[in-house]
């Protein structure tokens, strides 16, 4: 279950008649993803809380989506994809930057925990952490033998 952030104020949500339904009928997938939220009349929602991760997000937005993803697929992993990509953004935000000076402790524990991360070859947006060169590849480089 992921952890809920109570409104100051409920919010309330004008939908459709089929909306207020399924959210009726997928109240326990609300609650996993960290809502409150229950059906207020026949094309109405009243919203308590939402995931405390994404507090700032449109609530009105986020609510719909997540309806629309359990009409269409019977699911929602739409709160976990946003919770996974604020996560990214901010482990990206406090990584080790260029320029940054390390001690030797640093360095080596940085690397045992690149040898215990999967996929810490490359950062959350794709781009390689470390790469192998080869003596010849070093030496090419910096024009040695020549």
């Amino acid at each position: 279950r992921i952890t809920s952030q109570p409104l100051l104020l409920p919010l309330t949500l004008k939908v459709t008649a089929q909306e207020a339904a399924l959210a009726e009928t997928h109240q326990q997938e609300f609650d996993r993803l960290g809502f409150d939220v229950a059906r207020r009349g026949p094309e109405s929602l009243r919203v308590r809380a939402v995931p405390a991760l994404l507090r700032d997000a449109d609530v009105k937005q986020l609510v719909l989506d997540v309806l629309a993803d359990l009409s269409r697929f019977g699911v929602s992993n739409r709160i976990e994809e946003a919770r996974n990509q604020l996560l990214a953004t901010l482990a990206c935000h406090t990584s080790v930057r260029a320029n940054r000076v390390l001690s030797i402790a640093e360095m080596n524990a940085l690397l045992r925990e690149m040898e215990r991360t999967e996929r810490s070859d490359q950062c959350n947006h794709g781009r390689p952490t470390w790469t192998r060169l080869a003596m010849g590849d070093l030496d090419r480089l910096f024009l040695r033998g020549r």
